[in-house]
């Protein structure tokens, strides 16, 4: 094994080469399975995801690498060699789990701040999986992601061959995980194989558990798109409390919200901006606050599930419209447990949410 990785590694670019063949295969058999023939994407879709990729690896992270480099060499020359006083394994192991760790929360802040919500939302708006969506984000959201900057850093300080090995590592699980070939599916099909896929999707992501973080709403039992940061390795889900296991798929993709927005702003913002007054990438966009003090008094179904708005900013009160997207507030699920009229609380202040307890009678 160790000498097949060392005859890998001696191969000119071979991490390119292996990405790249990563790609082509998932491609080929997403073609061969019919999932392109029925794909919704638009020709802005095609042209905003392979832009994407063509510029993150053959503009941003090589320059980002050059300037680490250059920073390294003038303020930090006796760092240059530290990656070649450690093992190969050793070397391999710290920078993807450090690499990891700084994605897991990097993509976790993106969900939880305005600004970077906005460089992030593109890749919500796929309203499918695939092996192209990975590289779905506006071109400022990887200028600014740690690490891009920590490769960079590794490789300046003699950790090339681990980070090359570790990015093709990385994009097979990555791209495994966002495509439309569900390679975890006969794990849960076959009760034989389940056990296994309980030890697999504690370490990796899997289809299923990433599937779920693109799925549309709460309210498909398969979707959590508010959890689920993870992009190589699960456990940084479990530890920090974001994780749920999923066996099933979302049965839709995308955003609650949907805007015609052209794929120049989606994937340039906020240098351009959509001309859609709705969107998140429009000039002049405010969020707005729609909370009320008075409860929503309204007939509920008895067994229906039903999405309450928590953030006070959707535009259809007192239920969610996705709107809390940016935000570190999440919309809460309940079922009815009565056919009738309830009161259901809109100032977003009750301490029985979704229900009002009449705190809104001292604001």
């Amino acid at each position: 094994m160790k000498d097949l990785v060392t005859q890998l590694l001696a191969i000119d670019n071979f991490d390119v080469v292996l990405v790249l063949s990563i790609l082509i295969g998932f491609g080929l058999v997403e073609t061969v399975s019919g999932f392109l023939t029925n794909s919704k994407r638009k020709k802005g879709d095609w042209v905003q995801e392979i832009l994407s990729f063509l510029l993150l690896s053959t503009g941003i992270k090589p320059a980002i690498v050059f300037s680490v480099y250059l920073i390294g060499s003038r303020f930090f020359p006796e760092q240059h060699y530290l990656f070649n006083e450690i093992s190969f394994g050793w070397g391999l192991l710290i920078y993807l789990l450090i690499d990891d760790v700084l994605q897991y929360w990097y993509h976790r802040t993106a969900h939880e701040t305005p600004f970077l919500w906005k460089l992030h939302r593109s890749h919500h708006q796929a309203e499918e999986m695939g092996y192209f969506v990975s590289y779905r984000n506006a071109f400022l959201y990887y200028v600014l992601m740690p690490n891009i900057w920590w490769v960079g850093l590794v490789v300046y300080s003699g950790g090339g061959k681990a980070v090359a090995l570790g990015l093709v590592l990385k994009q097979l699980v990555i791209i495994g995980s966002h495509s439309r070939l569900r390679w975890d599916k006969p794990f849960y099909t076959y009760p034989i194989l389940r056990p296994l896929i309980k030890v697999i999707e504690r370490i990796i992501i899997t289809p299923s558990f990433h599937h779920s973080h693109h799925g549309t709403s709460l309210l498909d039992e398969a979707s959590d798109p508010n959890g689920n940061f993870g992009n190589m390795f699960s456990f940084w889900d479990q530890l920090f409390g974001t994780a749920t296991f999923q066996r099933s798929y979302p049965k839709q993709y995308g955003l609650q919200k949907k805007t015609n927005d052209p794929w120049t702003s989606a994937y340039f913002y906020p240098f351009v901006t959509s001309p859609d007054k709705q969107s998140d990438w429009h000039k002049d966009h405010q969020i707005k606050k729609t909370a009320t003090k008075e409860a929503a008094t309204l007939t509920l179904t008895k067994g229906e599930n039903y999405l309450w708005c928590a953030c006070g900013r959707s535009a259809t009160q007192p239920f969610c419209d996705g709107s809390h997207h940016g935000s570190k507030i999440k919309p809460q699920k309940f079922t009815a447990k009565r056919t009738g009229e309830v009161r259901l609380c809109n100032c977003k202040k009750t301490a029985k949410g979704p229900f009002c307890d009449d705190t809104h009678l001292n604001l």
